[in-house]
């Protein structure tokens, strides 16, 4: 429960930082909050993989959510597009990471072979 909650963590301090650096386009005093929050969104990874996480699904699972998050949140705050073929995109970045999620677990010795 705890990766998964370090996980949590880092995305969100991810979108902050990202969502911070479109906001920095306005008024720089925003580049504190991108400088601090990509470096946070690292030591909470970090701690992550530390945890026992493996690094594709982490990895994986960080990027496909911040990168959906970072859209949705964008298009509500400041207006960017969030036309169909976003949505089919993040769509497909979610399949890929399911698809890396379930190949991650070795097969075990009692199930049988296809």
């Amino acid at each position: 429960m705890r990766k998964w909650t370090l996980l949590v963590a880092a995305i969100t301090v991810e979108i902050a930082a990202t969502l911070s650096l479109r906001a920095s386009q306005d008024h720089s005093a925003w580049l504190l909050l991108v400088v601090t929050g990509y470096v946070g969104a690292f030591v909470f990874l970090t701690a992550v993989l530390r945890a026992g996480m493996p690094v594709g699904v982490a990895y994986g699972i960080w990027g496909a959510t911040g990168t959906a998050a970072t859209a949705v949140l964008a298009a509500a705050i400041f207006g960017d597009p969030f036309t169909w073929p976003i949505v089919a995109g993040i769509g497909l970045i979610i399949a890929g990471v399911l698809l890396v999620e379930f190949g991650s677990h070795p097969k075990r010795a009692d199930e049988p072979t296809s």
